[in-house]
C-alpha cells in the first residue's frame, strides 16, 4: 500500500510490482484489463515512462482489488482463467484402440 499512497508516479520497477505481485497479472492481461496491448505495459515497465492516467488506472484497480471489491475481483479471475486456457494446447493419443484427450500447457512435451 504504500506504493499505492506514494504522491508521485511510478517507476517502471513500482508499476510492475504492483501488477506482477499484488495483482498477479501478466502484462498482456493488464494491457487486456486497461484496454490496450501488452506491449505498452511492458514498454512502460522498461522505460519508467508510465502515462498518468495508467498510473492513476493501476493504482485504482490495485486498491478496488486489495479492498474485496467483488466485480473487480471477479474480472480479475477471469482475465488470468482465459490466459491460462489461451496457453493450453488438447493433445489426443491413441490408448488401447480409443483415443485419450488431454490438456498440456504450451511449451509442455507431449511425451
Amino acid at each position: 500500500m504504500a506504493l499505492i499512497n506514494k504522491a508521485s508516479l511510478l517507476t517502471g520497477a513500482e508499476f510492475r510490482y504492483i501488477r506482477s505481485a499484488g495483482m498477479l497479472l501478466s502484462q498482456p492481461a493488464l494491457g487486456k484489463l486497461m484496454g490496450i496491448d501488452g506491449q505498452s505495459v511492458a514498454r512502460w515497465e522498461k522505460t519508467s515512462k508510465v502515462p498518468r492516467w495508467a498510473d492513476k488506472l493501476v493504482r485504482l484497480l490495485y486498491t478496488a482489488q486489495a479492498e474485496g471489491n467483488e466485480p473487480i475481483a471477479k474480472a480479475f479471475e477471469r482475465i488470468k482463467t482465459v490466459e491460462r486456457l489461451v496457453k493450453q494446447k488438447i493433445v489426443v493419443k491413441e490408448f488401447l484402440g480409443h483415443w485419450k484427450p488431454s490438456l498440456q500447457d504450451e511449451g509442455a512435451s507431449a511425451s
